[in-house]
């Protein structure tokens, strides 16, 4: 599904006596409405990054591209799910709650 839009780079790292992998870095498929949102391959497996900004303008009092990153704590993530709502997603913690 290769479209006008969908840039790709690839490198080859190796490692050594541990062996080869490759990296593949996408852009153009996937999340179009944030403001930069790339796919990383490596070998088999895949990670999604997105960025969004506030405006399309620069603040110029920043040398510095600044970054927040949103953490949501899930109990399935660690292999627990039990059976209703709250004990399936599991309560937020205090801290989730208040910051």
């Amino acid at each position: 599904m290769e479209g006008q839009d969908v840039k790709t780079a690839v490198a080859v790292i190796d490692n050594g006596k541990f062996g080869k992998r490759e990296i593949k870095f996408e852009t153009g498929r996937l999340a179009k409405q944030a403001a930069g949102a790339a796919a990383v391959y490596l070998d088999d497996q895949t990670m999604i990054f997105s960025a969004t900004t506030a405006s399309k303008t620069p603040k110029d009092q920043f040398d510095f591209f600044p970054l927040t990153v949103d953490v949501e704590e899930k109990m399935y993530a660690i292999g627990k799910i039990p059976g209703s709502f709250f004990r399936r997603e599991g309560r937020p913690s205090e801290e989730a709650i208040l910051t």
